[in-house]
């Protein structure tokens, strides 16, 4: 079976109410040097069943942190994140997490077919023809059905980051997690790739958290932004994107909306440097 056949394309227009990932009294302190540095505090967000939610923040304000606590691969120092009501503890199934650095994600020896078959076979569910068709399948959604026997190293910037994606979306993942994806592309490949996100998500029905610096790119992706602020760290604001379902670069980016949005992202971005909104 194939992603398509198991995909949810009216996942996105459900109405959303229940929490896929629950973040309560979150709080984080790294120790090092006699020294205590406490980045997150109190840090409260639930991210509903099939939303996009991208957050956002000042430099340093613990944003890959917060990713990192929520994939399971940093311990909180107190608080808890929840997955479908349970505990995170470790990286959960269910969940996949797509790095900034995609050159360093991918192995230089393995061919772009291997590299996404990599976490199937790991897992070890699936037959080496259903790891196949899985992966084939992936590289067909994100454009590089042609590119399987090439290697990495082969490939331009953004087309090793669509397999970086195509590996993330191969698992069949409920959850996907990305680390400043794009930061390391030019402008229209970055667009190109916000566009192949959107339709992936609407395509697969997946829930999405993205990190990002880009504020146009929060607002032109999401449904809801939370900007991070205070010192230590918690949610200062969560902004619903209250726009047309369907986005394009050109249409969406010229809305009245969506000036009006990144300007509001943008003011709370800068004016939450170092003290937390209250009420937030």
């Amino acid at each position: 079976m194939t992603m398509s056949e198991t995909a949810r394309p009216d996942a996105v227009d459900r109405q959303r109410g229940d929490a896929k990932i629950h973040i309560a009294g979150l709080g984080k302190t790294y120790r090092g040097h006699g020294k205590d540095r406490q980045v997150l505090a109190d840090l409260e967000l639930k991210v509903r069943d099939g939303e996009f939610l991208s957050i956002v923040g000042h430099s340093g304000a613990g944003k890959t942190t917060l990713l990192r606590c929520i994939a399971g691969l940093e311990p909180p120092s107190c608080g808890e994140v929840r997955f479908d009501g349970e505990l995170v503890t470790e990286p959960p199934a269910g969940l996949a997490l797509i790095f900034q650095d995609y050159g360093r994600s991918l192995f230089p020896w393995l061919r772009v077919l291997g590299n996404v078959t990599l976490p199937l076979r790991s897992a070890g569910t699936l037959s080496a023809q259903e790891r196949r068709a899985a992966a084939l399948d992936a590289l067909k959604a994100v454009g590089l059905a042609d590119a399987a026997t090439q290697y990495p190293w082969q490939l331009s910037g953004g087309m090793q980051q669509r397999v970086a994606i195509a590996r993330a979306i191969a698992c069949r993942p409920e959850v996907l997690l990305m680390d400043e994806p794009f930061a390391s592309v030019d402008a229209q490949t970055r667009a190109d790739l916000e566009d192949l996100v959107l339709n992936i998500r609407r395509q697969y029905g997946v829930t999405v958290v993205l990190v990002t610096h880009d504020v146009d790119e929060s607002v032109y992706m999401s449904d809801r932004v939370a900007v991070l602020g205070g010192t230590p760290t918690g949610v200062a604001e969560l902004i619903d994107v209250d726009l047309p379902p369907e986005r394009d670069q050109l249409t969406t980016k010229s809305l009245p909306g969506f000036i009006d949005l990144r300007t509001r992202v943008l003011r709370a971005v800068r004016e939450l440097p170092s003290e937390r909104k209250s009420g937030a």
